[in-house]
């Protein structure tokens, strides 16, 4: 059984900056890669960014490159999303996803990829 257990999530002001959490847990977790995917009211989930367990290569969607950052803590099973100068277009409920196949990054991009979800936390940019 495995877990994911986002953190982190709150209000924020338009060009203010948050992290939020992604804590992994289970005797039987594994995985190649893990993900952060957001979804707004009325919208589909959406990519964010993705980092490989391995070798920590890196995938970001074009809209948050250069403001977030994803890293990981490989001895506490838990990655991070630094998200900086915030804008009110990133206001989402902030999933955090693992996969079980080490593949490239559309691979990851895709939320119909991900063996495992989390609950979401809430990230609301006021503007």
């Amino acid at each position: 059984q495995v877990q994911l257990v986002e953190s982190g999530g709150g209000l924020v002001q338009a060009g203010g900056s948050l992290r939020i959490s992604c804590a992994a847990s289970g005797r039987t977790f594994s995985s190649a890669a893990m993900s952060w995917f957001r979804q707004a009211p009325g919208k589909e989930r959406e990519f964010v960014s993705a980092i490989r367990w391995s070798d920590g290569n890196t995938y970001y969607a074009d809209s948050v490159k250069g403001r977030f950052t994803i890293s990981r803590d490989n001895a506490k099973n838990t990655i991070y999303l630094q998200m900086n100068n915030l804008k009110p277009e990133d206001t989402a409920v902030y999933y955090c996803a693992a996969y079980r196949t080490y593949a490239s990054g559309s691979y990851y991009a895709s939320p119909k990829s991900a063996g495992y979800w989390g609950q979401g936390t809430q990230v609301t940019v006021s503007s």
